[in-house]
């Protein structure tokens, strides 16, 4: 299957991750403090390093947890010291809503692959590019999940930031928060670089091209299935 939007798998389960990592069309991966906690992690450094034996190719993000805008640099610095293919995760904002500007164009210039995480908005994304070391390897992940929640389109603030994108080689845009499988497909029709995946999608876009005929058949067959274990009568 060749993709022009690169996949990453979303999660924090190691023998998933271990599992994913010979799919082919897996590029990469990311994580978060939810998903860790999700799986039980109970301690960061073991859980990443643990990840960094399987994953030693591809590109990871781990994020930062702190809400302070110094300590976050430290954690940072840490993280990245763990392995050359580390994506560090900066929220673009900490809890109060102090953009986190400072923090990240300081690693940015240390040469730190940041992965600039909770991102909404093309003005949040304008604001990063300005600061973005345009040699540092960089990432703006835009929740399209969590804005589709609310009502609001996500298509209007991807459009704009991977045009703006075009003019850096070194920043891709990344869709987040995947809801359902076709996400992939809105994905690739705005040429978007990259999305994340839960496991449980990617078997089924591995799955995708089966003709309506087909779906209408296996769907009938699974409703017959299920009335018969019921022993439904009338």
């Amino acid at each position: 299957m060749k993709l022009n939007t690169k996949i990453f798998a979303d999660g924090a389960d190691l023998n998933s991750i271990r599992e994913l990592n010979n799919n082919p069309i897996i590029k990469g991966f990311t994580t978060n403090p939810s998903l860790m906690k999700k799986a039980g992690v109970e301690n960061y450094e073991i859980f990443a390093k643990e990840a960094l034996e399987i994953i030693d190719n591809k590109p990871i993000s781990f994020e930062v947890f702190s809400d302070d805008i110094d300590e976050m640099y430290e954690q940072a610095l840490k993280i990245a010291s763990w392995g050359k293919n580390i994506y560090v995760k900066i929220p673009v904002v900490n809890s109060k809503g102090v953009f986190t500007g400072p923090v990240i164009e300081e690693l940015s210039k240390k040469g730190i692959k940041l992965n600039i995480t909770a991102v909404y908005t093309f003005k949040q994304t304008k604001k990063i590019y300005k600061i973005l070391n345009k040699k540092t390897k960089s990432i703006i992940s835009i929740f399209a999940g969590r804005m589709a929640d609310k009502g609001i389109d996500p298509l209007p603030e991807f459009k704009k930031s991977i045009k703006l994108a075009k003019n850096y080689n070194n920043v891709k845009i990344l869709w987040a928060s995947t809801r359902e499988p076709y996400n992939f497909l809105q994905a690739k029709q705005i040429n978007c670089h990259l999305i994340t995946i839960p496991p449980s999608m990617i078997e089924k876009i591995e799955n995708f091209g089966i003709s309506k005929k087909k779906l209408s058949i296996s769907t009938v067959k699974s409703f017959l299935s299920d009335s018969k274990k019921s022993k439904f009568k009338l």
